[in-house]
């Protein structure tokens, strides 16, 4: 709306100066035929007695402009020859007195046509007007009663033009700044429309991805828990099997097939370990029964089964959310998997305390980092799915490299 509302504006201002202008032309156009008007109410008056000095036809010429022409719009009028002499005007002082016609108003005079333009004040012949400042001077090409050609000339102030031009454009304003308006006001309920329906949307949204969240949550449980129901028993039992086999062999006097059948044991409990573990990692059976921490430690005790030192602090003694807690153990368990897998590291740190009503999550390591110059998520699926799961409970994902060698992840949740 606001930017609609400046749109407005903006049209509204170029509206008006073009409405402005298009009135003061207007204006002018009309000074220009009111003074065509002006010339052939006094053509009768046009005497061949103006050109030989007759004092009656030049008294009676600008009684005609005093009582016809002047006003206090209209200061001056001239009445020019195509010598440039000023044969008549309602200032005696420019009688017979001869200047430079401009080439324009030679040509007005010779075609009798009519011209309109700002008066150029420095001009020898206009020094007598000066002190009405700016003024309109009109000039129509007309005859005298022998056909000998005249200029007929009229000096206007430029503020009643002006006036003039003012009074159309605020006949024309309301229509413009009207519409204008009313444009805008249509567009008021679409934008609250609109904004209603995003916030739907929004609302939408959030419900699908914590259903989403949920569902993956569960789903995550069913799998760890069938792991944990047949796979693994099952490999637990068959690992106990071999063993006992390895046992009655070796009673039996075939060493070899013992050792072999306890070798085969032996890697079936470590993996029967490596899944617990995957297990736990997949579904943390204490993260909301037992909280975070005791999470965060289960999820340590798989790098520490990997050979690396792991420390976990918990600072943080806020009451996490269901949604919160399984972000924030999300968020440790990617940076603990992408160190495992890419980072070469020998001790990883997790930190989790409470910073300004938000919960910041830390994962650091003594690893290889990562090259600063590229994007440190790029083909990192879980990273970016990460990041934006942050963004949509408006918290952020950042990956650092740290000055003394290695990565630092940090995850911030606004946590009420």
């Amino acid at each position: 709306m606001l930017a609609g509302l400046g749109a407005v504006v903006v049209i509204g201002v170029i509206g008006l100066g073009i409405a402005r202008r298009s009135s003061t032309d207007q204006a002018v156009h009309n000074a220009r035929d009111l003074t065509e008007a002006d010339a052939r109410n006094i053509a009768p008056l046009l005497t061949q007695g103006l050109l030989t000095g007759d004092v009656g036809d030049r008294r009676r010429l600008v009684a005609a402009i005093r009582s016809r022409v002047l006003s206090s719009r209209v200061v001056r009028v001239k009445v020019w020859t195509a010598a440039g002499r000023i044969v008549a005007s309602d200032d005696p002082i420019l009688v017979d007195r001869t200047f430079a016609l401009p080439p324009e108003e030679r040509a007005v005079l010779r075609a009798k046509g009519v011209n309109a333009e700002v008066s150029d004040l420095t001009r020898p012949e206009n020094q007598h007007e000066r002190r009405f400042g700016k003024l309109l001077e009109v000039y129509v090409g007309a005859r005298t009663t022998d056909g000998t050609p005249l200029l007929f000339e009229t000096y206007s102030r430029f503020d009643a033009i002006n006036e003039n031009g003012n009074r159309l454009l605020v006949s024309f304003a309301p229509a413009l700044l009207g519409g204008l308006l009313l444009l805008w006001l249509v567009q008021l309920p679409l934008a609250v429309a609109l904004v209603r329906r995003l916030r739907r949307s929004r609302d939408h949204e959030h419900a699908l991805l914590a259903r989403a969240i949920e569902s993956s949550d569960r789903e995550r449980r069913r799998i760890a828990a069938d792991l944990h129901d047949s796979v693994v028993q099952d490999l637990a039992g068959a690992s106990m099997s071999l063993a006992a086999i390895a046992r009655r062999s070796d009673q039996a006097g075939d060493h070899q097939l013992a050792e072999d059948l306890e070798t085969r044991a032996r890697a079936l409990r470590q993996s029967v370990r490596e899944l617990r573990t995957l297990v736990v990692a997949i579904a943390p059976r204490r993260l909301h029964d037992e909280g975070l921490a005791i999470a965060l430690e289960d999820l340590a005790s798989s790098a520490r089964a990997r050979g690396l030192t792991t420390s976990v602090a918990v600072e943080s003694t806020r009451v996490l959310d269901r949604t919160v807690e399984g972000l924030l153990f999300r968020g440790a368990q990617e940076g603990v998997r992408n160190i495992l897998n890419h980072a070469d590291a020998s001790t990883i740190e997790i930190a989790l305390t409470d910073r300004n009503g938000s919960v910041h999550l830390r994962v650091d390591d003594d690893g290889i980092g990562f090259d600063p110059a590229g994007s440190a998520t790029a083909g990192h699926v879980g990273l970016r799915l990460l990041g934006e799961l942050a963004a949509d409970a408006g918290g952020t994902l950042t990956l650092s490299r740290r000055p003394t060698g290695g990565t630092t992840l940090t995850l911030e949740v606004p946590a009420p």
